[in-house]
């Protein structure tokens, strides 16, 4: 067949292509320098959306489209607002299906579109397929409610207007949207708060705002701010309010799509600089510019989640006023209404203060209340100035937000709640100074109040019986814990002092202790606070980076944890604080680190000799059952273990050692090399084992083929038989997989890892990886330090870096060039930065011109 002949000749079509991709780019740059040279949102957003559609409206008539179609605007563009980059929402309404020339006609005016660079979302439909979309879709209904005719026929217009209106339920809608709201909130971890928010779909963006608009139009209040005011929904205070934060994130969208030249709406590092330039912010010897700009755009953000929560609060009692009976008294000075918490008058905190931590306590306590009304938020924010140093010193206060914390429930959603309205900031001062405050590391996510909260929440997960299959060993301990509202105490604090320069764990230790003893708290609870705000970083320090097989070490921990209890709460605080920086920092090997070392010092603490306390007799027990499990006869290990040193067993645990039996008990005296891999039993990833004669510069062999496949070593064990055999593990991650993936490299790995050791082929060289923009943001000096250990039998080497693809490959690269044997490693990345400690001998070592020259040519290799 042959292809349908244009409408438009091609000739025709690229002179249209050019004159129209002329008309939007000066019209684009007249507007964008119209804005530079005064920053008004109105005349730029308007200005584009009429631009686009002076060109539409010349476009429909150069197709001869048909008078009975109608072409209409929809969505945002429909409410005549056009971001510099956004994308054109567009409508051909038809009456009937369209026959085959008018389906052509539409085609190639849509690709022309594109062509003179529109982002087009099109749909082509007649009004019946529109209220049946609408019907199945809220999101469609939601783009035809702000829909504009833009030429064609008004009476089909007409018509399409009012059964959409006829069809539309408002409370549906509402529901509908609230719906849509809570799984966005979910998406972005229910907070605007994280250090790269999107101005338009976080919590606190523009798309709250848009919401109360769209459910504003479907229940007919009005398409402006002081419509909802007239309609006694708001205060025309909050009105004001609403124009002046939806001002804000226009400007920042604005200058976000021109500093990027697309559609970007995400913050992040890459351009908060230049954003805080183009808002008129300046560093200075305290503060970052961005850090200035971002948290305007916090605290902006936090005005737009109370106005929202407001605003809903506010439709629902419009769309279902009989919904629920008379108000139910709770005491005089609160009410039951429509199960939200509500004050009986709104001069209720004016007359008794201690009412503004009252209400978040009944909260906790009564499961029947939802939240607060409207009027009793609003009373909160006003009153929330009360909390003076008089309060503070109130001993019926202080009891009081003692028991917010001792609650059996909603104590982290109320803390939450009390962040967002004042509450927390005002009675604790040293809170004030880190809410909406940033991190300028590679690892945490969140601002400094938002992490402290999410450890808070981490912690609390582990008391409560329907998480306790996330973690069960935790939650049984938290459950036994005595008084686990001490651990909350100690999270509240443990990065409070962030930001005053200095340590910060020693900074906050005063605050805590200042705290726990104006707050009456037994000596031995106070010392407790005290203590893991102080070491809260001690227990991931020694589990990621030190030797836990080194009995000296873990008599080290045990004496600065001192006794079960202290060592209880901190691993308890330990797991929550490193989870609660962000998702790309938790695996299960840094859980499987902590929770060896817990038992460990647990063991040495209850009066275990050395060697039950490191579990060798007790791995390699556990280690015999699992073999028998598996059907081996008693002694099948006997081969294998007799070559094996005590440092092997004090390394591995007994899944490992069996593992590493079974698959060699009877290739002990193996000619040709191992290999074998399986999915990871603590965590995510690959589990590879490589047992071989031992070579020289075989550990470089084998990081060069990993980081050839793209994987990153999580840990690494080396291990040397005594017939000089290698017995080497690794774990194996590859961020873009699942366990799905992962098992079907399995037989791919063992086999081209098998060849490549056989063949003895040359050393895999990586390529060279990208650095990723965090890095580029806020990069990392490298350091390098290599120092004996206690017994001076080994040398312990801390590298500091930049992550990045073969780093490890580079390590072992010039440890090999120096003849530097390597023992094991310990692999500890924060987000994008590595930590990692190696156990390494060889000569040289003990010659500090050696040592310098190894350390500096380390620092060359590390250097980005």
């Amino acid at each position: 067949m042959s292809e349908t002949a244009p409408i438009i000749p091609h000739e025709v079509a690229r002179e249209l292509i050019s004159r129209y991709k002329g008309r939007l780019k000066t019209g684009g740059e007249a507007l964008r320098a119209a804005y530079e040279a005064r920053p008004l949102t109105d005349p730029i957003l308007k200005g584009r959306s009429h631009l686009v559609d002076g060109v539409l409206l010349d476009l429909w008539k150069d197709f001869g489209l048909p008078p009975t179609a109608s072409l209409v605007a929809v969505g945002g563009y429909g409410r005549g607002e056009l971001f510099p980059c956004s994308d054109v929402d567009l409508l051909f309404l038809l009456e009937d299906q369209p026959d085959e020339d008018l389906q052509n006609r539409l085609t190639q005016m849509i690709g022309l579109l594109w062509d003179v660079g529109l982002d087009i979302g099109h749909s082509v439909r007649t009004v019946e397929e529109c209220l049946e979309e609408a019907a199945l879709d809220v999101t469609v209904m939601t783009n035809l409610l702000e829909a504009r005719l833009l030429c064609g026929n008004p009476s089909l217009f007409r018509s399409f207007e009012q059964r959409l209106r006829e069809h539309l339920n408002p409370g549906q809608f509402f529901k509908a949207k609230r719906l849509e709201q809570e799984q966005r909130y979910t998406r972005h971890n229910e907070t605007p708060y994280s250090l790269e928010p999107n101005c338009k779909e976080s919590p606190g963006g523009l798309r709250d705002l848009q919401l109360i608009g769209w459910v504003s139009r479907a229940a007919g209040f009005g398409t402006h701010w002081r419509d909802l005011a007239k309609h006694g929904l708001i205060t025309d205070e909050e009105a004001t309010e609403l124009r002046e934060v939806e001002r804000f994130l226009q400007h920042t969208r604005i200058r976000l799509h021109h500093i990027t030249g697309r559609r970007e709406d995400r913050l992040l590092f890459d351009h908060q600089d230049k954003l805080a330039r183009q808002f008129g912010y300046e560093s200075n010897d305290v503060r970052r510019a961005s850090e200035v700009f971002m948290q305007e755009y916090y605290r902006t953000a936090k005005k737009i989640t109370q106005l929202n929560t407001i605003l809903l609060l506010n439709f629902g009692v419009e769309f279902f006023p009989n919904r629920y009976p008379a108000a139910i008294n709770i005491n005089e000075r609160f009410q039951c209404v429509r199960e939200l918490l509500d004050v009986r008058d709104e001069g209720v905190f004016d007359r008794h203060p201690s009412a503004l931590l009252e209400c978040f306590l009944l909260l906790e306590q009564r499961s029947e209340l939802k939240g607060m009304t409207a009027r009793t938020l609003r009373a909160l924010w006003r009153g929330r100035k009360l909390i003076n140093a008089e309060f503070r010193q109130n001993p019926a206060n202080k009891a009081l937000f003692l028991r917010l914390l001792q609650q059996k429930r909603g104590v982290v959603h109320e803390l939450r709640r009390m962040n967002q309205y004042g509450i927390l900031s005002f009675y604790l001062p040293a809170w004030r100074r880190i809410v909406g405050q940033m991190q300028h590391d590679l690892f945490h996510v969140y601002t400094v109040d938002q992490h402290i909260l999410q450890v808070l929440r981490n912690v609390r997960r582990f008391v409560v019986a329907e998480h306790a299959h996330e973690y069960p060993l935790l939650t049984r301990l938290c459950t036994s814990f005595e008084k686990p509202w001490l651990i909350y105490i100690a999270a509240l604090f443990h990065d409070i002092a962030k930001g005053r320069g200095g340590d910060h764990s020693k900074l906050g230790m005063k605050d805590a202790r200042d705290f726990c003893e104006s707050h009456g708290l037994e000596a031995a609870d106070t010392d407790l606070v005290e203590w893991l705000v102080e070491h809260h970083l001690s227990m991931s320090n020694v589990a990621q980076k030190q030797d836990l097989s080194d009995l000296d070490v873990i008599r080290r921990f045990a004496a600065l944890v001192k006794n079960e209890r202290n060592l209880t709460a901190l691993y308890i605080l330990t797991h929550a604080d490193i989870r609660g920086t962000s998702p790309k920092v938790w695996n299960g090997w840094k859980g499987k680190l902590l929770e060896d070392l817990f038992f460990t010092t647990q063991r040495l603490l209850r009066g275990a000799t050395p060697q039950q306390a490191l579990g060798t007799p007790i791995r390699q027990e556990d280690a015999r059952n699992l073999l028998r499990y598996y059907g081996l006869r008693p002694g099948t290990e006997d081969a294998l273990w007799d070559q094996l040193d005590t440092v092997y067993f004090l390394r591995h645990d007994p899944e490992e050692i069996a593992w590493h039996a079974r698959m060699l008990y009877y290739r002990v005296e193996a000619g040709e090399p191992v290999v074998k891999a399986r999915l990871s039993h603590v965590g995510e990833g690959l589990q590879v084992m490589v047992y071989m004669q031992d070579q020289r510069d075989l550990f470089v062999r084998l990081c060069g083929f990993f980081a050839r496949l793209g994987f990153t070593i999580a840990d690494a064990k080396i291990h040397t038989t005594r017939h000089g055999y290698a017995l080497d593990s690794f774990v194996l991650l590859d961020p873009g997989q699942d366990d799905v993936h992962y098992r079907d490299l399995i037989n791919l790995l063992e086999h081209d890892l098998t060849e490549r050791l056989h063949t003895n082929a040359p050393v895999d060289q990586p390529a060279n990886g990208r650095l990723s923009r965090e890095v580029k943001h806020f990069p990392i000096t490298p350091e390098v330090s290599i120092r004996p250990d206690e017994r001076g039998q080994h040398f312990i080497m801390s590298v500091t870096a930049a992550d990045r693809p073969g780093l490890l490959f580079g390590v072992a690269e010039t440890l090999a060039q120096y003849g530097i044997n390597l023992h094991t490693a310990k692999i500890a990345t924060l987000g994008e930065r590595v930590e990692d400690t190696f156990l390494i001998s060889g000569p040289g070592l003990t010659q500090d011109a050696q040592v310098l020259k190894i350390e500096s040519d380390l620092l060359e290799k590390l250097a980005v």
